[in-house]
């Protein structure tokens, strides 16, 4: 049993804007909410974009007026006009109440956060009660393995955190290829049973437990997608819309 709480976004939060069309994501107030205090200490680590400045702007936006904000930049960026701290301590995510995890390359993601001894430090901080969350890549860094595109056209990947055991498939529903490829590697063994997540949507994880599925859309599906004979079967999962 991984102990913690978890909140895996296929898409949407301050993120993707679009998908929800409202001032705040309510995938971001229910992470606000998961903390249990009125301003909670929220990192940012935006690993999977390289520290992206536009990204560290988009988070400073969403929540500085709602938390105590800071990010954790392992490329050692100064995210331009950006007022909050910015540090290259990853043992600052200790001191955390919700760490949030930025979209990106999974890959470049998972390696750069091994250099630095992120995995043993977020086992840590989830076990003290930090909520860990993530959009994405920030979604599949969590699980054993997922689907991704940090090589190019979409693949496979099998050395995710595991945190979460099986696969990940987050943008479901956004992105062309996506349901289909990660249909085809359930089925055929190449990734192992998973969940998969459209945008606007989040699974909620408590000591490794889902606990529900939730949306920012009213239409927004989770599906638990699992390989029978050598087929890829989709069980939809209960979805609670937020807001």
């Amino acid at each position: 049993m991984t102990p913690g709480t978890l909140l895996t976004l296929g898409g949407g939060g301050f993120s993707m804007p679009e998908v929800h069309g409202q001032a705040f994501s309510p995938l971001d107030d229910l992470l606000l909410s998961l903390t249990g205090k009125a301003h909670p200490r929220v990192c940012f680590v935006p690993t999977a974009s390289g520290d992206a400045a536009s990204y560290i702007e988009r988070f400073e936006s969403a929540f500085a007026a709602r938390a105590e904000i800071s990010v954790l930049s392992l490329f050692g960026r100064d995210g331009d006009g950006f007022r909050g701290p910015i540090l290259n301590r990853p043992a600052m995510l200790l001191d955390q109440d919700a760490v949030y995890v930025g979209g990106g390359s999974t890959a470049n993601l998972l390696a750069v956060w091994r250099l630095h001894g992120l995995p043993d430090l977020l086992t840590q901080a989830a076990g003290g009660g930090t909520v860990l969350a993530g959009i994405s890549a920030g979604m599949n860094c969590w699980y054993a393995a997922s689907s991704t595109d940090s090589f190019g056209p979409l693949a496979p990947l099998h050395d995710g955190l595991g945190l979460i055991t099986g696969s990940a498939c987050p943008h479901y529903d956004g992105e062309a290829e996506r349901r289909a490829t990660y249909l085809g590697w359930i089925g055929e063994g190449s990734l192992p049973d998973g969940y998969a997540a459209d945008d606007g949507v989040a699974l909620l994880w408590r000591d490794g437990e889902l606990v529900e599925a939730v949306s920012e859309r009213p239409d927004g599906r989770a599906f638990r997608v699992t390989r029978h004979g050598g087929t890829a079967v989709e069980t939809p999962l209960p979805v609670r819309v937020l807001g």
